[in-house]
């Protein structure tokens, strides 16, 4: 069975065939699927997935592009949220400097930094993993995960992994894992399949970031667990290993990350 470890299934993009569609993705070899919040009634929405479905569990956080108005009550009811039983990991935290200087609305900085720092401690004080984001901010992202590090924050996975080898290298040295979806399917893409190569199988965990980022043959559509074999085929290739291994593992991997049997 395959593990989806990072999906957004509470997205308007399903909102005609979520049902069916989740429901039918263990026949289809999906066997556990992290739903992961982005904003506060994201992350509600993901809690109330995770009641519904056995098969699937919760992340709850606030993104770095939605925590501008963000306060300490929201910290508060993302405690109040990851008391559930099925909530594994506080995310998708991070920092997000796509955009700046093109978007008006986008949070500056020192915002961002500072919601993603209290996150991280409200995961260490609930024990909990940690789904991080992080786009245009290798510098900053490392440098802060460095100081999560020392603070005693040892499970994360860097959600969607998009920098270079030495910075793979330096999160797996901290026992972090990498994410991977349909980007490393896409043709052109030298650089995370140099990661890939450098990087070892049990450090890896696979995701699709759904409704977005689908793999190829698939690229600009709807995004879902099930195009997951194709992600899981072409790392495979790239590990020169058989695609039940690299499922296997890759399954074991998620389960560890998030505590799950």
């Amino acid at each position: 069975m395959i593990f989806d470890t990072h999906a957004h299934y509470d997205s308007k993009e399903f909102d005609e065939d979520r049902e069916a569609l989740i429901a039918s993705l263990p026949e289809q070899g999906i066997g556990r699927v992290v739903n992961v919040g982005a904003r506060l009634q994201g992350s509600r929405n993901s809690v109330e997935l995770a009641k519904r479905y056995d098969y699937f569990y919760a992340a709850v956080g606030v993104h770095p592009d939605d925590c501008g108005d963000m306060d300490a009550s929201w910290i508060t009811e993302l405690r109040e949220l990851a008391a559930h039983e099925k909530v594994v990991a506080i995310g998708e935290i991070g920092l997000d400097y796509h955009g700046f200087g093109v978007y008006e609305d986008k949070v500056d900085k020192y915002t961002q930094k500072r919601w993603f720092w209290e996150q991280l401690m409200l995961a260490k004080e609930l024990e909990l993993p940690v789904i991080i984001h992080s786009r245009n901010a290798s510098e900053d992202t490392l440098e802060l995960m460095r100081r999560a590090y020392e603070h005693g924050i040892r499970k994360a996975v860097m959600h969607c992994y998009s920098y270079a080898s030495e910075a793979a290298r330096e999160y797996v040295s901290m026992g972090y894992y990498l994410g991977f979806g349909g980007v490393v399917t896409y043709e052109g893409q030298r650089k995370l399949t140099k990661v890939l190569e450098h990087v070892p199988i049990e450090s890896i965990v696979l995701e699709t970031d759904c409704p977005y980022l689908a793999p190829t043959p698939h690229r600009g559509e709807r995004n879902s667990s099930l195009y997951l074999p194709l992600v899981r085929d072409k790392l495979a290739a790239i590990k020169d290993l058989d695609p039940s291994e690299v499922e296997r593992i890759t399954w074991e991997n998620g389960c560890r990350l998030f505590g799950l049997e």
